[in-house]
Parts: C-alpha cells; sequence; structure tokens
C-alpha cells in the first residue's frame, strides 16, 4: 500500500528563543518524531500481518486445491479406462495417506465442509453377530497344569478371516432302477433338478454370482472370465453374455410382479438417462438411447427397476406407469405429467 507524502512542516523561526524556549521547543519536536516513529511501525506491522494472511491464504488454497485434485482421482478416475491418472489406481493405500496428510496441515480456522469428507471412518469395535464364528482354544500342556486346581477359558482376541472364493464341480449321478416284466425291461430314473435354463453347466450360484458381479459391483464381463480363470477354469464372456441374457425370460414373471408392486404404491421416484447403444435398428451409435429408471414401492421394501427404450417419447412413462395413480417426484420434463 503506498502511502501518500505528507507536506513538509515549516521551520520554525528559534533565533530569537532563550535557551529554555530552545528545550521546549526541541522537547516538542522529539515527541512529534516519536508519535511519527511508532505511527510509520503500526503501518509496517499492519502490512506485515496483511502479507501473512494473504501467504496463508494462499497456502490453505492450495491445499484444498490438493484435496479436491486427489479426491476427484479417487472418485473418478476408476470409473474411466482412459483416465490421466490411472497409475493411481493401483497406488490406493497411498492415496488414502496422501490425502489425510494433506488435511492435517489445513488451519483450524478452516470449516470443515470447505474441504473433501474425511475419508477416515470411525473404528468399528467387535464384528457383527451374524458372522459364523469358530471357537480356537489354546491350550496349556498337561505338564503346564500339573498341580493346578481348576482351568478355564477366557476370550482375549477377535480376527476376521477372509476365506477365498473357489470353484467346486458337482457331479450328479443319476440312480436308475431296472425291472423286468413280461420278458421286457423297464428303467426308472431318479428325478433330476430344474435348472432355470435348462441344460446349463452353471449352477444357480454360479449364475447368481455373475449378474451380482456384472450388475451391482460394476464388473465387466472380460474382467470376469480373468477372476475365474484364476481359480482354476475358464469361462468365456460370451458364455456368460448368453446366461444373463437368457435369464431375462426367467426373471420376468419377478419384474413384472415387481413394476405391479411399485405401481400400486402411492408415491414413486422416476428419471430417464441417456446411454448408448452399439446396435440399434434405424439408429446410430451416437444417438441418443435412454434408460428409464423407477423407485418406490411399499414402505420399508423399495425396488428398483430399469427398463431400456430407444424413445424419450410420453408414451413411455405411461406404459412404465399403467395404472399408477400416487404421487411422481421426477426432474420436471413435460411428459412426466401425463399420469398426474
Amino acid at each position: 500500500m503506498k502511502l501518500k507524502p505528507e507536506a513538509p512542516s515549516k521551520t520554525p523561526d528559534i533565533s530569537g528563543l532563550s535557551a529554555a524556549e530552545l528545550r521546549s521547543v526541541v522537547e516538542g519536536l522529539q515527541q512529534e518524531l516519536m508519535a511519527k516513529s511508532a505511527e510509520i511501525q503500526q503501518r509496517d506491522h499492519a502490512v506485515a500481518q496483511g502479507a501473512q494472511a494473504v501467504k496463508q491464504r494462499d497456502h490453505t488454497i492450495q491445499i484444498l486445491e490438493e484435496l479436491l485434485h486427489w479426491k476427484r482421482i479417487q472418485q473418478f478416475g476408476a470409473s474411466s479406462e482412459k483416465s490421466a491418472h490411472q497409475i493411481h489406481l493401483f497406488d490406493e493405500a497411498e492415496l488414502e495417506v496422501e490425502i489425510d496428510a494433506l488435511r492435517d496441515q489445513l488451519p483450524d480456522d478452516v470449516a470443515e465442509e470447505k474441504a473433501p469428507p474425511a475419508s477416515r471412518k470411525r473404528r468399528q469395535r467387535g464384528f457383527s453377530d451374524t458372522l459364523l464364528r469358530e471357537r480356537i482354544e489354546l491350550t496349556l500342556s498337561d505338564e503346564e497344569k500339573v498341580g493346578a486346581s481348576k482351568t478355564f477359558f477366557t476370550k482375549v482376541k477377535e480376527e476376521l478371516q477372509f476365506i477365498p472364493a473357489q470353484l467346486k464341480v458337482l457331479e450328479y449321478w443319476q440312480e436308475k432302477a431296472v425291472f423286468e416284466q413280461d420278458g421286457e425291461e423297464r428303467i426308472l430314473a431318479a428325478t433330476r433338478p430344474v435348472h432355470p435354463l435348462g441344460k446349463c453347466t452353471a449352477t444357480t450360484s454360479l449364475l447368481a454370482y455373475v449378474i451380482t458381479s456384472k450388475y451391482a459391483d460394476g464388473l465387466p464381463l472380460y474382467r470376469l472370465e480373468h477372476m475365474l480363470k484364476r481359480l482354476g477354469h475358464e469361462i468365456s464372456r460370451t458364455s456368460m453374455a448368453h446366461w444373463v441374457i437368457r435369464l431375462d425370460d426367467v426373471f420376468k414373471p419377478l419384474i413384472n410382479l415387481m413394476r405391479e408392486v411399485q405401481n400400486s404404491s402411492d408415491y414413486l421416484q422416476a428419471d430417464e438417462s441417456r446411454m448408448y447403444v452399439l446396435k440399434e435398428d434405424g439408429k446410430t451409435a451416437q444417438s441418443d438411447k435412454w434408460m428409464w429408471v423407477t423407485r418406490g414401492g411399499p414402505p420399508g421394501q423399495p425396488s428398483v427397476l430399469f427398463e431400456y427404450d430407444p424413445s424419450r417419447a410420453g408414451k413411455v412413462p405411461v406404459r412404465l406407469l399403467d395404472d399408477f395413480n400416487g404421487i411422481l417426484q421426477a426432474d420436471g420434463y413435460g411428459y412426466v405429467c401425463i399420469k398426474c
């Protein structure tokens, strides 16, 4: 901050002053000089404080920008195979430490909401009672227990064990009985279990795993192919794709029932999102197609249903919301009021 130069003070005429008057003038000038010096020091201190505040502000902004940068890598990097920060996907542990170290550098007066939410979670004490438990007893030897009046056990520790996934082949051996009657043989075979896909080499548990991994965990089939290969058997992504497509007919009655239950409720949420489809009759791969989502159902038992349709016309919500007479919450697009 530039200070305006003060007008020079007039030099007093001291030629006719006595010694006492001269001392008084000198004391007055000294007091004025001290006051000016104190004023200058106060101004310099204020300027220094302002510069320090600006420096601290810039440092805080830099920390917040770095926090935002790392949190964006953490949140969005894994969703893009072409991320410029793809290398950090392999350093998740280091990434968490980096974020926490930056957070510790924030001044105490910076509001917590200005920074990305902390990744630290409160430590959980104990484990859920729904988990399977195995008791492991650490015993004393017979020599160590000689002379003891009694022994007892105390629980000293709990550990969480992970049981790795494994593939197992189920061999079905069908018992058959031969009956002879009138010189002819009749064979009776034990009933075979019904499979939702008929002649399929995957058990229902494997089918459930493929569906959950693909749609709930976001794992593409080519990654599942490599994961299953590591477990001992290679299942092609083409086979898994056929299983998923064929299961559409199996789940259709359940999905129709869920749709009926949703539309019988008093409140629904709905939205549509753009998506790309490689092969669609009459449309290019770059044109917009739509995934329609509805959420609702009985209190405490909501369901979420996805429905693909290449159109965004009003006939789509009319079809999906058939017989629905409740309150619909949507983003305000014009056609959503057709059934209101």
